[in-house]
């Protein structure tokens, strides 16, 4: 109830608006838990695990870009996080790449290209012409038919 005594009806708007503000704080409140110091027994990521990292990244720029966030920044958001997390729980090893633990700015461009590649296949329309066009190009000199996270 209103303090007026009438029943208050949420404007759609602001459901959205707090709605959508919670998916963006939400690598915020995920990253320092990610960077908690990892067990001795931390290994490289696996194949499977790195399938699993890129298709949250691709989802979150899905998530970011229909609720109206600039592709650049939805990238570089999604990017950031599956590197914090490969940095925090693998120590920036991951099993494909060979035994040398990468930087974090390695970590970041690949990350990047990971949830490039997966928007592309999961939510196409969302993804800007010209980086379709490019991610379709390099899929092309690659052998490649359609955007696939591995």
């Amino acid at each position: 109830m209103h303090h007026d005594g009438g029943v208050r009806i949420p404007n759609p708007l602001s459901l959205l608006l707090r709605r959508t503000r919670t998916l963006l704080v939400a690598p915020l409140v995920v990253l320092p838990w990610l960077m908690a110091p990892v067990a001795a027994e931390a290994a490289p990521a696996t194949p499977a695990e790195m399938g699993l990292y890129t298709r949250i990244a691709a989802v979150n720029v899905c998530i970011s870009r229909t609720a109206g966030i600039d592709f650049d920044k939805a990238v570089g958001i999604a990017g950031e996080t599956i590197a914090q997390l490969l940095l925090g729980q693998h120590k920036g090893e991951i099993q494909q790449v060979g035994s040398k633990a990468l930087t974090i700015e390695e970590l970041r461009r690949g990350s990047i290209n990971s949830a490039v590649l997966g928007a592309a296949e999961i939510c196409p329309k969302e993804v800007p012409a010209d980086v379709m066009k490019k991610v379709q190009d390099a899929l092309k000199q690659q052998g490649g038919s359609k955007p696939a996270p591995k």
